[in-house]
């Protein structure tokens, strides 16, 4: 016998003879304007109750009321970084002074990544003191692509040894020889010593 239409079934007896997928459940509570999430005995059930006369309706959803950063409360190693509206400007820099018992606080690389992810991620339980943790490398959240600053330190490396002068675009050399250096297994910093193991790869100027 076919599967009737849902609405030329009369109760929950006859309902519950055929197979339901969950979509078509969700679709059918949906349609009647009745609480439409949860697995498929919850959606049974409401479905149960909507034959015996009773609705029951989706939970109307709360509108989050987002809280303005407190930028004047003294800030503790307990305090949010969300909650505080965390930057890296003077304020939490002096902070990080303090705790650290240092003069010139600067924030690291991995504060910087991780700090954007607990932003990016709406991570309201994430503290200043769990910030100080990344700062003194026990405790690991997100981390910054190093591999950036090994770029950085090559072609400024490349481009301080005269024995590169000879090229006349020398970030385009310098970008061949990373490559070289990047795809091996050796340490991924300049010397002379790469240079003239690698010359006859670079193209000539």
């Amino acid at each position: 016998m076919a599967r009737p239409e849902f609405a030329e079934i009369k109760d929950f007896e006859e309902f519950s003879r055929y197979y339901w997928y969950r979509d078509e459940l969700i679709q059918i509570c949906k349609q009647l304007g009745l609480k439409a999430d949860g697995g498929k005995i919850e959606l049974n059930n409401v479905i149960r109750a909507y034959f015996a006369g009773e609705h029951i309706v989706p939970t109307p959803k709360k509108t989050a009321t987002k809280r303005r950063p407190s930028t004047h409360a003294e800030l503790t190693l307990d305090t949010g970084l969300i909650e505080c509206g965390f930057t890296f400007g003077n304020r939490f820099r002096d902070f990080f002074a303090r705790e650290t018992n240092t003069d010139h606080f600067k924030f690291n690389v991995d504060m910087v990544a991780t700090a954007k992810a607990v932003k990016a991620n709406g991570d309201e339980s994430f503290t200043l003191g769990d910030l100080l943790q990344i700062y003194y490398g026990t405790k690991t959240y997100a981390q910054y692509d190093k591999s950036a600053l090994q770029w950085n330190r090559f072609v400024k490396d490349f481009c301080a040894d005269t024995a590169t002068q000879i090229y006349s675009e020398r970030l385009k050399a310098a970008a061949a020889l990373w490559k070289i250096v990047r795809e091996s297994d050796q340490e991924k910093v300049y010397s002379r010593e790469v240079l003239d193991k690698y010359k006859d790869r670079i193209v000539k100027p």
